[in-house]
Parts: C-alpha cells; sequence; structure tokens
C-alpha cells in the first residue's frame, strides 16, 4: 500500500529533528559541558546518524507497543532524541547525556529513565537477547500465560561490525534449532568499522548465512532517487558501477561530495551516451544527493521492505547506510570518535533551521505546524501504551524444601533431590519453575527434574528410545508444556536466555523462575553475558557444578579456581558455596523469594540487596560429604543466609579459627580435631557465602562512616568474641583470597590457603596435599599463625 505524502513528509521533519537532537546532545556534551578530566568523552556522532531513518521509522510508525527493541550502543543518541520527541524522556537528561544521573552513552534498562527495553553496550549481546527474548515469549504462551496480549516482536539495531562477535552465531544456531519467530536483526550496513571499512562482498556471506538458518533475507539498497535513476537511460550502468564499487572507494567519494563523485564517475564509466547524460543533467549537489540515497536513508523504502515482511517468520534486513549521514563527517574512515568543531556545528545548526537559544525546543527548526507534528506524535501506534515496562505478581514459595538427606551424599546429589521434590508438587511455584542447560543436563543432576517435567519445545517430539522400548533412565519427551529448555554447548546461550527468562515479568507480564546449571570452570567462557544478564537486573538462579580441584579426575581444564571471586565481584549476583544439603536447602528456598523481590533503588547502605533483590550463584560440589544430623532453627537458617555461622563456637581464650567454605569442610573438621589438643578453644567458621558477608561488612562501615555509630555486619557479631591475638586460617577449594580478607575485620593474622594454579589430575588426597588444601596444611598454617608448643599431630610437609 503506498505511503501517504503527509506521513512521508511528517517522518522527515522528524528525521531531521532527531538528527539535530542527537547531535546537539554529543556537541553539549563535549564541547559545552565542563568535564572534569578535560576530555572529550566522544558520542558516536557518525555511528548514530547512520541509523537516523532507520530508527524514525521505526519508532514513529512501524513499531506496536508490544514490540522490544535492542538498540545498537552507538545509536543511542539517536534513542533518547526519539523517546524526547514521544515524551518520555526529559531535557535535563539530554542536557546531562553521558554526565551523572544523565541519559546514558548506550541504552540502560537500569540507569536510564525512559523506555529502554533490552540494555546494549558491550557489542552482540543485545542481539542474542532478542532472539532468546523471543523463544522466552513463546514458552509464556506455549504454558497457556498471558494469551490476552498480541505477540511482539523483537527487534535489534545491528552494527555491521557488530557481527564480528561470535556468540551471534552462537546464538543463530540454537533460534533455528528452537524454530526461532517473531525476530528482527535490523544491519546498520554502513561498511565501517570503529578502525576500519569492512571487507568486500560481506553482505552476501551474511545473506547466505540467514537463509541457511531459516531466516528471510531483505536487502535495502537502493533509495526512491537511485532507483528513479536507474529507470532512466543508462541507468543499468550506473547500477552495475554502484553494485561493484569498492566500499572503502564508496565512503570516501560520500565523504569528498558531489565534483568527486562527478569526476570518478566519468572517469570509469567513461563517455557512454546516455549515462553520460544522467550524470550531466544533474548538479554537483544533485549528483551527490543520487549518489549518497542508498536505502538505509530513505523512508519510503525503509518502511515498503519493514512493511511487507513476514508477520512470523524471522528477518534479518540488510540496509545500506552510510556512516555519518547527514553530517560534515560522513563516510570518512577515521569518523567513529570524530566530533564536529564549533564551526562546524554552527553551519549544522543554520541548516537545520535552529536559532540560538532554542537548541532543545521540541518543534524548533520544523517546516511543519507544531500542531501538525504535535498531532502525529499523540498517534504514534508504539506509544499507544504509557507504560511498556510491565508487572507480574509474586509467587508464593514454601518456607522449606523438602528433601531426602542421606548419611553422606554432594551438594550435587542435594540439588537434583530438591528440584525432584519439588518437581512432584502441582502448585503455581512448581509450574513456574523453567530449567536450562547447556548439554549438561544429566551430569548437573537435572535429569530426575527433566523426567517429571519435560523437555520444552513448541511441537510434540516423542522420545525415540522410549518409543523403540529401549530401557532408559531418561525421558526425552518434547513438548509445549516442557519445563526444561536444553540448549546445546554454548554458555554464552546459556546466560542470554537466563537473562531473557529472568526478564520475563517486565517484557511478558509473566515471572518465571529460571534455573541455569553448567559447569563451574565454564562461568567464565560466558562471563560477558552473566555480567549483561546481571547489569539488566534480570532474575535467575546458576548453579555451578562440579567446581574446584575437588572434581580430581578431570585435570585443569574442568577444575575452577577463580569462579568464587567472580562471585565476590559481580554486581547483582549473590553466591553461596554450601557444605551440606540442609544449608543448601535453605540458601534454594531463600533464592527463588530473593530473585522476585523489588523494593526501590539500591541503597548505598546495604549493598545485599535484600530488600531490592537480583539474581543467585550457587557453587557446588559432586563431592560426597558426611551430612550433620541436626535441626535447621530459624536462627542458624538465618546465619545460613547471611553467610557463616559456627559450626564450632570459639572459647573465650580461642588462638586459631579455622574458616572454610564449600567441599572442603571435612578436611577442616578434621584439622580442628588434631590440632584441639594443643591450641585453646579452636573455632570453626562454615562460610556459606564469602559475597554476603564481605557485602554486608563494606556496607556497615560504609554506613558507620555517615554516622551510624552502631552499624554492625554479620561477620562483626560472630567475631565480636574472637581475641585480636587469635589467628584465623581460611581454607577453600578456590583463590585463597575468597576468604583472605577475614582478618582485615578484626586485625587478626590471617593464613590464607586456596590453589593458586592451575589444577592437574590425581586422587582428592594427592591434590590437596599438593595444593595445600589438605587437614595436615591447615593444621601446620594454624601452628605458624599461633605459636605455642608443638602441634602433636602435624605430620611434616
Amino acid at each position: 500500500m503506498p505511503i501517504a505524502d503527509d506521513k512521508l513528509t511528517t517522518l522527515a521533519a522528524l528525521e531531521r529533528k532527531v538528527l539535530w537532537l542527537a547531535s546537539w546532545m554529543i556537541h553539549n556534551a563535549n564541547h559545552l559541558r565542563e568535564n572534569d578530566d578535560g576530555l572529550k568523552v566522544g558520542g558516536h556522532q557518525a555511528s548514530s546518524a547512520s541509523l537516523a531513518t532507520i530508527m524514525t521509522a521505526l519508532y514513529f510508525d512501524v513499531l506496536r507497543p508490544q514490540d522490544r527493541v535492542a538498540v545498537k550502543p552507538h545509536a543511542s543518541p539517536i534513542f533518547h532524541a526519539i523517546q524526547y520527541m514521544l515524551g518520555k524522556q526529559t531535557q535535563d537528561k539530554l542536557e546531562h547525556f553521558r554526565g551523572y544521573k544523565g541519559a546514558q552513552s548506550y541504552p540502560s534498562r537500569t540507569k536510564d529513565t525512559d523506555d529502554v527495553d533490552f540494555s546494549t553496550g558491550s557489542v552482540g549481546l543485545g542481539v542474542a537477547q532478542t532472539l532468546f527474548s523471543s523463544l522466552v515469549q513463546d514458552y509464556v504462551r506455549a504454558h497457556g500465560w498471558r494469551t490476552d496480549r498480541a505477540e511482539g516482536r523483537m527487534i535489534a539495531l545491528v552494527g555491521d561490525a557488530e557481527l564480528d562477535e561470535g556468540n551471534i552465531f552462537e546464538a543463530l544456531l540454537e533460534g533455528w534449532k528452537q524454530g526461532l519467530r517473531n525476530t528482527w536483526w535490523v544491519i546498520d550496513y554502513n561498511r565501517q568499522s570503529l578502525d576500519a571499512v569492512v571487507r568486500e562482498g560481506l553482505w552476501e556471506r551474511y545473506e547466505q548465512l540467514f537463509k541457511n538458518f531459516g531466516w528471510d533475507v531483505v536487502i535495502i539498497k537502493y533509495g526512491t532517487l537511485q532507483q528513479a535513476a536507474f529507470k532512466e537511460p543508462g541507468g543499468d550502468k550506473l547500477k552495475a558501477w554502484i553494485d561493484n564499487c569498492p566500499n572503502q572507494l564508496y565512503s570516501a567519494l560520500v565523504f569528498a561530495g558531489g565534483a568527486a563523485w562527478r569526476k570518478r564517475l566519468t572517469d570509469e564509466i567513461g563517455d557512454q551516451g546516455d549515462v553520460s547524460k544522467l550524470i550531466e543533467k544533474r548538479s554537483d549537489s544533485e549528483l551527490a544527493a543520487l549518489m549518497n540515497n542508498l536505502g538505509g536513508h530513505d523512508m519510503t523504502t525503509v518502511l515498503d521492505a519493514m512493511h511487507g515482511a513476514h508477520p512470523e517468520k524471522p528477518t534479518c534486513f540488510i540496509c545500506y547506510t552510510v556512516k555519518g549521514f547527514g553530517l560534515p563527517m560522513a563516510g570518512h574512515k577515521d569518523n567513529h570518535a570524530g566530533l564536529m568543531t564549533p564551526p562546524q556545528m554552527e553551519v549544522f545548526q543554520r541548516a537545520m533551521n535552529v536559532r540560538p537559544g532554542h537548541e532543545w525546543d521540541k518543534f524548533e527548526g520544523l517546516a511543519l505546524p507544531e500542531q501538525t507534528v504535535q498531532a502525529f506524535l499523540d498517534c504514534v501506534p508504539f506509544a499507544a501504551d504509557k507504560d511498556r515496562r510491565l508487572t507480574a505478581p509474586v509467587i508464593e514459595v514454601p518456607e522449606t524444601l523438602p528433601v531426602k538427606i542421606q548419611p553422606v551424599m554432594s551438594t550435587q546429589n542435594g540439588f537434583g533431590g530438591l528440584l525432584n521434590e519439588i518437581g512432584r508438587g502441582d502448585d503455581e511455584f512448581a509450574k513456574h519453575i523453567v530449567t536450562t542447560s547447556p548439554d549438561v543436563t544429566v551430569s548437573t543432576n537435572l535429569g530426575p527434574w527433566v523426567n517429571r517435567r519435560g523437555l520444552f519445545a513448541r511441537e510434540i517430539m516423542a522420545d525415540t528410545f522410549k518409543s523403540e522400548h529401549i530401557p532408559s533412565t531418561f525421558n526425552w519427551e518434547f513438548s509445549p508444556k516442557g519445563q526444561h529448555i536444553e540448549l546445546g554447548i554454548a554458555e554464552m546461550n546459556l546466560f542470554i536466555l537466563l537473562s531473557a527468562l529472568g526478564l520475563s515479568h517486565s517484557i511478558n507480564g509473566e515471572r518465571l523462575l529460571p534455573v541455569g546449571t553448567l559447569y563451574d570452570p565454564f562461568i567464565a567462557r560466558g562471563l560477558d553475558a552473566l555480567n549483561y544478564a546481571c547489569y539488566q537486573d534480570a532474575r535467575f538462579i546458576v548453579v555451578a557444578t562440579p567446581s574446584g580441584i575437588t572434581l580430581a579426575g578431570e585435570g585443569g581444564a574442568h577444575q575452577s579456581i577463580a569462579e568464587p571471586l567472580i562471585g565476590l565481584a559481580q554486581d547483582g549476583l549473590a553466591s553461596f558455596e554450601p557444605a551440606f544439603v540442609d544449608e543448601l536447602a535453605v540458601i534454594m528456598a531463600w533464592a527463588f523469594a530473593y530473585i522476585q523481590k523489588s523494593g526501590g533503588e539500591i541503597s548505598e547502605r546495604n549493598w545485599l540487596r535484600d530488600e531490592t533483590g537480583g539474581s543467585v550463584y550457587l557453587r557446588l560440589s559432586t563431592r560426597p560429604v558426611e551430612q550433620i544430623q541436626r535441626e535447621m532453627t530459624p536462627d542458624l537458617s538465618q546465619q545460613v543466609v547471611d553467610g557463616a555461622y559456627w559450626l564450632r563456637k570459639p572459647g573465650p581464650n580461642c588462638q586459631v579459627v579455622v574458616a572454610y567454605t564449600g567441599a572442603i569442610a571435612p578436611e577442616a573438621i578434621e584439622a580442628v580435631g588434631l590440632m584441639a589438643e594443643d591450641r585453646r578453644d579452636v573455632g570453626l567458621l562454615a562460610v556459606t557465602s564469602a559475597d554476603r558477608l564481605n557485602a554486608g561488612w563494606s556496607a556497615a562501615q560504609r554506613a558507620r562512616e555517615r554516622g551510624l555509630v552502631h552499624a554492625r555486619s554479620h561477620i562483626e557479631r560472630l567475631f565480636a568474641d574472637v581475641p585480636q591475638h587469635c589467628g584465623i586460617v581460611t581454607v577453600a577449594d578456590a583463590h585463597p583470597a575468597t576468604l583472605a580478607w577475614l582478618g582485615a575485620v578484626n586485625g587478626n593474622r590471617t593464613r590464607a590457603l586456596g590453589v593458586e594454579h592451575f589444577g592437574q589430575t590425581g586422587s582428592l588426597a594427592e591434590l590437596y596435599r599438593h595444593y595445600g588444601i589438605d587437614a595436615n596444611s591447615i593444621v601446620a598454617a594454624a601452628q605458624a599463625i599461633a605459636p605455642g608448643r608443638p602441634i602433636r599431630h602435624l605430620k611434616a610437609l
């Protein structure tokens, strides 16, 4: 259907307006607002400009309220300008772009106040987020939830250089396996990366790749001026020249302008009658306008392509654009961090008909009446729903989670048993749990849960082994009601899927309780995506098991060392490492409630986020440990959640405290027994969460510095009766820095034991002895740090 001329006129005016606002925003951040460090802060003028047409078309015409968009990071100024025109962004935020409390450099769900669907910044991750968000939308609807809402398209605005990121192709493969729908990736094919111009013929590789994975591919290459010129006599030769022109040359000629275009075209096409007339009848400015009229900058062409796309099939739009289109640095290979100089901005301002002093006026410089533009904005489909960020009720979590505790068992087995018991139920709690794993479902003990709840697929797929009557302990039937999403072995996909699942309450209006499993060392493999998920405030539980050199037979490639330090440092993620299954049961019940909390802005007074919630990381082990027979009292439960408790409380004359975390518990317990006769009142501290202990301690110190002199953290209360002369030995199957900080709480001398070098194969006893975390090493450290008579059971190291 032809697009009405009045709509095109208004959209063209809005495109100019958002380009002006974005450019002024960046200029204001760099030239007008004082920066404390005296440095230019950039702002990506050129990268923003290349998407002005596409984003204007999307936000002011194509999008509907249920659609969700991941905006290319460098296009944030255009995004914020559009939000300003739609009344969802303030002038103050634009004036402080890239400044404190201002509009963010890259769109952020948690830091920006305007309508950001998905955070972007670490390139490639926002792109994959849209794919997995579409899969999650299918999951929600397949389970009969929120079918009252129209299906939305998940759309990514993608830089062509962004497609160098490997996680995008991992996601593409997973999307094909899962039957992806309702996804658009709009590629800003300006053929320039941060440092250079992209390789020739790249678009052909993109086209074939996407088609191989079942996507429609729409190439938006020629604008209406070029399409009209191709119909003129000689137009076929001009089109052939454009198609064969190298990327670097095309970019250079865009920057050089009309006279350069004329010379190059005349030199290379030569005197060929019709085509020469086609060129000669246009002035330099008209010729430049023609040659710069690529499809991605032509409103009619963009709208026709997007409105003509298949309603459900995943679609890749390859949009030819010029980086910096409409700006003085358009096409130049150095324009990525380029900024308009003050004189250039003055010329640009006059060209945009913006009077000095009226730079932020919403309708300044528009050729249309204010009433006409405002009436158009009031009818923009995307803005019809004033609050697109949805909510969902909290799902009630049982106070305690039942589990059958064997006399000897591992925390990994305990995890599988806990989920198995939950899976027996049919309450809303069990129904809303969704698990996922990158090809390690069985080896992380999710098998019993999957047997009970099934695997998810949009179409029923029978278990062939079952139908062929071949015995198996696992029932692998796929159906729309399944509650486990099986992934290929790609940890980036795991964390981005967890991000999408963990935002379902906001994106789809239906809360899910996601649990993802992987081997602990491979957290590092997906760390960028984990950080991205936490930055978006997605809510999930990640269970990492097996872990440490305790996975003795597997060797260094599968033995994790640094992951507990990630747990300590990662914002938005509470990490735990329990030793006993009853601890794990308490932590998991707390975690399912914690990931649902949303009490408002995070307070710097308490970084534990207990009111605001977050995600949870459980570091578990395959090591069978003798379980303690005890009652889990409310007080003990609270201490487990707070991060530590006394397994053996130190006496008044305590000389040594041993603090351990995780599967190394038997060695710590043995060591305390070995030294008890020769060191007085020895204490044994079970640390269930070094992360929460440390965060609470930091928060208490900060509170005291601000005048709350009575503020005390959990670890300070635990150490209140520990004499300052007492030595502390910490031990972890992880880097020793995990617990080394405990000595700083009260100024106690500390010897931190742990693993500092890559692991290797061997028996548990051999590896613990080699890396110095066995009972004898703990005793030796205690004797060194708390001098006294020789400890009689100490063996020579």
